[in-house]
């Protein structure tokens, strides 16, 4: 398989996507929002793509997986501060309902990439991890 840069990985792009979505929904709200909780929201969504970025730098399998697994973290936090702002009125139904669908697929495609360094880490692969 062919060295892909992980800005050109599906996940990592997703994660771009779904951080950009919540900082122009964020910067939208009233001073008190944004500071009370706000900031906080945007800065687990950027942290989901930056751990990926993060481990997309490293080459040792477990390097790689305490990094996918701290994009994990940061997504589930995401995924808090989500229902939060749903709850609040913060965020509109169809952008929550959107963004939850996104951040459900991100898991699945981080939990994939988990699963991946777990086998390279057994197998002695040190090939590149997988298309994703």
């Amino acid at each position: 398989m062919p060295y892909e840069p992980i800005e050109e990985r599906r996940f990592y792009k997703r994660a771009e996507e779904v951080a950009d979505r919540i900082w122009d929904s964020v910067i939208t709200w009233d001073y008190f929002s944004k500071k009370a909780f706000g900031a906080q929201f945007a800065e687990a969504a950027d942290s989901i793509g930056a751990n990926i970025a993060e481990a997309g730098g490293r080459f040792h399998p477990n390097d790689v997986k305490k990094f996918l697994y701290y994009a994990r973290g940061s997504l589930r936090e995401t995924v808090y501060w989500l229902r939060r702002a749903q709850k609040r009125r913060l965020i509109g139904e169809e952008l929550a309902l959107h963004l939850n669908q996104e951040l459900e697929q991100l898991s699945r495609e981080i939990n994939a990439a988990i699963a991946h360094q777990k086998r390279r880490s057994t197998d002695g692969d040190r090939g590149p991890s997988p298309e994703t």
